[in-house]
C-alpha cells in the first residue's frame, strides 16, 4: 500500500511540475495580450436624424445611430472635439444618397463604408494620424 502510495505521490509531483512549467511558458504570450490595443466606441448623440433623395412625392428619410470604434480610449477626447465636424459629414453623405441605395443591404454597406472613409479622411486631417478603427451602424431606420 506505501508503495503504491509513493508511486502516486512520484506521478502527481511529475505531473504538477510539467503544468507548472507550461504556465511558465504561456504567461509571455499573456502579456503580449496586455500590450494590445484597448479598443473604446464613441456614439454620436443624439441619433442622425437626416433626409435622402426620394423618387416619391413623399419626403425620405432616414434615422441612424452611429459609433465609431478607436484604438485608445484616450483617443475619445479627440473624436468627441471633432463632433460637429464628423456628423456634418455623414449628414452630406447620407443626404445625397438615392433612396434604392438607402433601402437596400448592399446599399446599406456602401454608405457605411463611405462614412467611414470620409470621417477617417477628416480625423487625419485633423488629428494628424487615423484613429477611427471602424464605423458602425448600431440602428438604422429609413422612410
Amino acid at each position: 500500500m506505501k508503495k503504491l502510495l509513493s508511486t502516486c505521490l512520484i506521478l502527481f509531483t511529475g505531473i504538477f511540475s510539467v503544468y507548472a512549467a507550461d504556465e511558465k511558458e504561456v504567461a509571455p504570450a499573456d502579456t503580449a495580450a496586455a500590450t494590445a490595443p484597448e479598443y473604446a466606441y464613441y456614439a454620436f448623440d443624439p441619433e442622425i436624424v437626416t433626409n435622402y433623395i426620394s423618387t416619391r412625392k413623399k419626403l425620405g428619410f432616414v434615422k441612424i445611430s452611429i459609433e465609431l470604434m478607436v484604438k485608445s480610449p484616450d483617443d475619445l477626447i479627440t473624436i468627441e472635439r471633432h463632433d460637429p465636424l464628423l456628423r456634418a459629414a455623414i449628414v452630406e453623405v447620407l443626404g445625397n444618397q438615392s433612396e434604392d441605395k438607402v433601402k437596400s443591404l448592399i446599399g446599406r454597406e456602401e454608405i457605411r463604408r463611405e462614412c467611414f472613409d470620409i470621417v477617417n479622411n477628416l480625423i487625419t486631417q485633423e488629428a494628424g494620424k487615423p484613429l477611427i478603427v471602424n464605423l458602425l451602424f448600431t440602428s438604422y431606420l429609413y422612410d
